[in-house]
């Protein structure tokens, strides 16, 4: 499977969330029982050490089973403290055998907070 493309919108000082329906090539929704774990980087640019990790670990990702369903979540806490700026990321889930899948990848912007 080839990973897709997004871009996100990241609201500064607002909860990010956001929920994907993974699906195979002919459209079936892709069964996520099982899968292990799931992370997401969000970094400035590749090689940035600057790095914004969502992991199923620490809750910032959820995995829906049979739904097929990634759940994305930021708290405003967070995304308040994310500079202003356009950035890259990558989504990668990992099946109970331990192959790991890029799902998807692109890039983001962080809009600024005007009411403080």
């Amino acid at each position: 499977m080839t990973a897709g493309f997004h871009h996100f919108v990241i609201e500064q000082g607002a909860t990010f969330s956001k929920v994907l329906t993974l699906k195979d090539s002919s459209d079936a929704v892709v069964d996520l029982t099982g899968y292990a774990s799931a992370e997401m980087d969000l970094r400035r640019n590749a090689d940035s050490s600057e790095v914004l990790t969502l992991t199923t670990g620490n809750s910032r990702i959820s995995l829906g089973g049979n739904a097929g369903t990634v759940t994305l979540t930021i708290s405003a806490t967070d995304t308040a403290s994310m500079t202003v700026d356009d950035g890259v990321y990558d989504l990668e889930i990992v099946s109970g055998g331990g192959v790991v899948t890029r799902i998807l990848e692109g890039t983001y912007s962080v809009r600024p907070n005007i009411s403080k």
